[in-house]
């Protein structure tokens, strides 16, 4: 066969073959830096706060010099994160399937105020009044679960109606009355238990920060490690596809709502042994405080993405920003004005990621 002779049809094809793997190569070109950088941020959801909460520890260490960055300041900001941090928790698992819950606050401090009255109204052991306050919390959240999952109902609505129900329920029950710290110490200091210190050189740490450690540590295990934190994260994202999928969303709604209140009772515990009182008044913030710790965690308020840790990271901003402002001498209305920014500041970064790598 001479050296000009046309080519045959199966190279004719394998030509046709290459050429077509190039032009479809083609298609896929390299990412910028600011694409890496979303996809990045989309992948991490915890990685904005952790940034934020870096550079503000930065920040404030810089003005304030050795002082803040002791181990009794830093310690401090846990403590006085630790029921927020509890609260969120709750507030998380509620957000990550798209819905919110207005009423942790109340039943945080309903359950607190079921464990006191238990004690020392009706002379119930102490142990058994904590059993009890945990059940009135489960009880609370299931209730949510169930309007919203067989009735329909809006999470909002559901939660905004069984926040004044339980609040107007606590005040009822307890008669506005306080239960002083000195009567639990002498009666019931189990009650108080969450309250007491372990020192470790000149960091001061609570029962309560260590519970909410390992409360925010269960719960990362859980929400990437098992199939009720996959299917919560699916509920989430897209609950038609979800149920199409073998996933039970109306128990998965009802069982997310009631470990909430499970948690919320937990917080209300941990409420006790901060204040040292059982107090029907106390905690009355505690709704609008968790869902600024989960906005600026970086949660999604659509619900689907999100990290337990961005919450505890978000949380330790708000601490940051107290206690650096109120070490600095300003005005406390300016920690209320940085956190409205960093709220709006959180949401804008969600939808600019969802938008470029959603």
């Amino acid at each position: 066969m001479s050296a000009n002779a046309a080519p045959q049809p199966s190279q004719e094809f394998e030509k046709v073959l290459v050429d077509s793997a190039t032009q479809v190569a083609s298609f896929d070109h390299d990412k910028t830096p600011t694409e890496r950088f979303q996809h990045f941020l989309h992948q991490s959801p915890a990685a904005v706060p952790l940034i934020v909460l870096i550079l503000s520890l930065i920040a404030f260490g810089l003005i304030l010099g050795g002082k803040f960055f002791s181990a009794f300041t830093l310690t401090l900001i846990l403590q006085q994160v630790a029921i927020v941090g509890i609260v969120g928790a709750a507030q998380t698992l509620v957000i990550l399937t798209a819905g919110i819950d207005l009423s942790v606050g109340a039943i945080m401090v309903l359950s607190s105020v079921v464990m006191g009255q238990f004690t020392f109204r009706y002379g119930m052991p102490a142990e058994l009044a904590v059993l009890c306050g945990f059940a009135v919390g489960a009880a609370c959240g299931w209730l949510n679960g169930a309007l919203i999952a067989y009735v329909r109902l809006p999470p909002f609505i559901v939660t905004l109606g069984m926040w004044q129900i339980v609040l107007a329920a606590n005040f009822l029950y307890s008669a506005n009355e306080t239960i002083r710290a000195q009567d639990i110490e002498t009666t019931a200091p189990i009650l108080q238990f969450f309250g007491e210190n372990i020192r470790i050189g000149g960091a001061v740490f609570t029962y309560g920060v260590v519970a909410m450690v390992l409360l925010v540590a269960l719960l990362w295990y859980v929400l990437n490690r098992t199939a009720w934190g996959r299917h919560l994260y699916a509920t989430g994202d897209d609950p038609d596809a979800a149920d199409l999928a073998g996933v039970n969303v109306k128990r998965m709604l009802i069982s997310v709502y009631t470990v909430s209140g499970l948690i919320c009772a937990l917080a209300g515990w941990a409420l006790i042994g901060r204040i040292g009182s059982v107090s029907p008044t106390a905690g009355q913030f505690a709704n609008i405080e968790s869902i600024t710790a989960v906005v600026i965690g970086g949660l999604s308020l659509f619900g689907g993405r999100g990290s337990i840790l961005g919450m505890l990271f978000g949380a330790l901003i708000v601490g940051v920003f107290s206690l650096g402002l109120r070490l600095i001498g300003t005005d406390p209305q300016w920690t209320y004005l940085l956190i409205g920014v960093l709220i709006i500041a959180a949401v804008a970064i969600d939808q600019w990621i969802r938008k470029v790598a959603g």
